[in-house]
């Protein structure tokens, strides 16, 4: 059973780059036909989808954030990371990481980690 786990920085300040990293388990990022993605779910709003890393190595984001991210992998440690740049406090939010079959939709509850909260503040 795939499992994913998030972890970084907890605090971050303005102008900086917020950088939480996922660790995966119980199954390999290289599998073919998944992309592992980044969400975000800011306070009182609904999940936002960020970006992602295909098995293969090709990245997607999404459009109004674009300029600002930046979506890796280390294939030896089985883990993948996003980098939020220029951050401002509307960035505060929970960050997951998830399994997805597709892109630019938010994937299935059920392959998502449990989430790291993300605070922007001076």
């Amino acid at each position: 059973q795939v499992r994913l786990q998030e972890s970084g920085p907890g605090l971050v300040k303005p102008s900086q780059t917020l950088s939480p990293s996922c660790t995966v388990s119980g199954g390999s990022i290289t599998t073919k036909n998944y992309f592992w993605s980044w969400i975000r779910q800011p306070p009182g709003k609904g999940p936002e989808w960020l970006g992602a890393i295909a098995y293969s190595g090709s990245t997607y984001y999404s459009p109004s954030l674009r300029s600002r991210t930046s979506i890796s992998r280390d294939t030896s440690k089985n883990q993948f990371t996003l980098q939020l740049s220029s951050v401002t406090p509307e960035d505060t939010a929970v960050y997951y990481c998830a399994r997805a079959l597709s892109v630019g939709v938010l994937p299935a509850r059920d392959f998502w980690g449990q989430g790291t909260q993300v605070t922007v503040s001076s």
